[in-house]
């Protein structure tokens, strides 16, 4: 099972010019003790399970170009992109221009998107959910003919291009994973089953989570068996909803934790620092990478 970190927070002691030491020296030690995967979330302001809305929150792609050049061996991506954000014919040349910047580490997670009040905030369109979900079936269909041979055009009833010309292509092949997050039964799973490389749950502590995502899974399967896809080629990812104290012990209980999510066919999970980000990662290094990798 490989570890990833997912950064939500960028409020720092130093305030905002403590922002950019920081992350480097977050890319820096997750090289140093082998995490896998660094992601952000993608919101214009922070959530509300977070903070407050007044809280710093950065642009995620920015960031991740930024992380790119302070660390030389995660995955990069947004966990994840919600599909209203950005135009997909950009979407797929933004994630593109981080995999050749990157050196081939960029992953493109992304979803429905949910949080109404910062589309309205900042006067973005915020459709039904019926809406988001088509949006999100284009927007999927076009980053995979961007990331083809296929330079002709894409009609959609949201989306029309009239050449879906990509240059540079990513690095990365045949293109960077395709994640979607979520795990809405009729049409997330559906469209992980037709389209994704990966799948992302949220996995919440004690005895009762392994089974939710058990459930969740099967879903995906049976999904899997209709649209004649591979349920063993995608990915299986997690979210790790609970807090990760510091120290041997708790690290111990997570891996056995995370056990119980690897029988199930889990082969990554992401961790939400709390409090310093660096010093959480070291204690990643110390007391949970090498038990976690092992599974």
């Amino acid at each position: 099972m490989k570890l990833g970190v997912h950064l939500v927070r960028f409020t720092m002691p130093g305030g905002p010019a403590a922002i950019a030491p920081t992350l480097a020296a977050v890319g820096r030690a997750a090289d140093e003790v082998g995490v896998a995967n660094l992601s952000l979330m993608d919101h214009y302001f922070q959530i509300g399970v977070v903070g407050a809305k007044e809280e710093p929150m950065l642009e995620g792609y920015t960031s991740l170009g930024f992380l790119a050049a302070h660390n030389t061996s995660a995955e990069l991506q947004l966990l994840v992109t919600g599909v209203t954000y950005r135009h997909p014919g950009l979407l797929a040349k933004i994630v593109s221009t981080l995999d050749v910047l990157s050196g081939g580490r960029a992953a493109l997670g992304i979803g429905a998107a949910w949080y109404e009040r910062e589309h309205a905030a900042l006067g973005v369109r915020y459709p039904p959910v019926a809406e988001r979900f088509e949006r999100l079936e284009e927007t999927l269909q076009i980053v995979r003919q961007m990331w083809s041979e296929d330079n002709g055009p894409f009609e959609g009833k949201h989306y029309q291009l009239a050449e879906t010309l990509n240059s540079p292509q990513p690095l990365r092949s045949p293109h960077p994973p395709i994640m979607i997050g979520g795990g809405g039964e009729k049409k997330t799973l559906r469209l992980v089953a037709r389209y994704a490389d990966a799948c992302n749950l949220f996995a919440t502590p004690g005895p009762d989570g392994p089974a939710q995502i058990s459930a969740k899974l099967d879903v995906l399967r049976a999904h899997c068996e209709r649209e004649g896809t591979d349920y063993d080629r995608i990915r299986k990812t997690v979210t790790y909803a609970g807090v990760l104290a510091a120290g041997a012990e708790a690290g111990a209980r997570f891996v056995a934790e995370m056990a119980d999510q690897a029988a199930l066919g889990v082969t990554e999970v992401h961790l939400m620092p709390t409090g310093d980000p660096v010093e959480y990662v070291r204690n990643l290094g110390e007391h949970v990478v090498a038990g976690v990798t092992e599974l």
